[in-house]
């Protein structure tokens, strides 16, 4: 009887282990694929869609992501093709602005004593069919050209601001010394050294101007030649080669024998 009874406790006991064991184990792709309702709907398929709505969230924030980064290592490269423009755009205006004082200096060095010399008198506006208009277009300021003395010193004076690389006050000193001595003997000579310092300070169309003035107002000046050359310069710079390139064959026809016509002729062989 003790026997019976302790056989069937432990029958009693195994039962609850038996149904356990029975209850069929599901995990979450399996309950999915068999369209079970418990999971239908939380269950994500194995290539990370949603089973209930068929939306593709993540791998589409994915592709979004990759989009921008490309997006941005292309605005990346734009903004260093755009910086590399700019630095060569900076290192030519260095490198003409320093040919620029370059040039000048060894004109100073060469020649500031020829420079300082005045043309004779013959070669005056006053005494150039051409120039008639120019000097009475500056009659509001009457030449005082009685002293050669003091329109030497005038003229020394703004020269001696080219050298001391002052070129915004050697702009204003020539100017003025032109508008009170239009006739005067240094005048030639003023016009074209307005035309350098401008150049010199960047200013194209200020030294253009006063570069072709000295053809314009002193025909016979000694510094015609290297006035037209360096107004061909200038229209090289602002890009009017065609222009440029008419005028260095002027120089070249017209003063053969002058060393601004070498330097004609060899900016046109380049």
């Amino acid at each position: 009887m003790r026997k019976y009874r302790h056989a069937l406790t432990l029958t009693v006991l195994a039962l609850p282990l038996m149904a356990v064991a029975q209850v069929p184990v599901v995990d979450y792709e399996e309950g999915a694929a068999s369209g079970n309702s418990d999971y239908s709907t939380a269950a994500p398929s194995g290539d990370g869609a949603y089973a209930g709505g068929g939306a593709t969230a993540p791998s589409s924030a994915q592709g979004m992501l990759f989009m921008q980064l490309q997006q941005m290592q292309e605005e990346i490269a734009q903004l260093r093709g755009m910086l590399e423009e700019q630095q060569n755009q900076i290192q030519r205006l260095q490198q003409e602005g320093l040919e620029r004082y370059q040039d000048l200096d060894r004109r100073l060095s060469s020649g500031s004593a020829a420079g300082n010399q005045p043309a004779p008198s013959s070669n005056t506006a006053a005494s150039a069919g051409s120039s008639a208009p120019a000097a009475a277009s500056q009659g509001q300021s009457q030449s005082a050209s009685g002293d050669p003395a003091k329109e030497k010193l005038y003229y020394d004076a703004a020269f001696d601001l080219i050298k001391a690389k002052d070129f915004d006050k050697a702009s204003q000193a020539f100017a003025a010394f032109l508008r009170k001595y239009p006739d005067s003997q240094y005048a030639g000579n003023a016009q074209y050294w307005l035309g350098e310092v401008n150049l010199a300070k960047g200013d194209l169309q200020g030294a253009g101007q006063a570069f072709a003035r000295v053809s314009q107002a002193y025909p016979q000046h000694n510094k015609v030649p290297d006035s037209l050359y360096k107004l061909a310069d200038v229209e090289i710079r602002l890009g009017n080669r065609d222009k440029a390139q008419g005028i260095l064959r002027e120089v070249i026809a017209q003063y053969p024998n002058t060393s601004a016509a070498q330097l004609a002729q060899r900016q046109l062989n380049r």
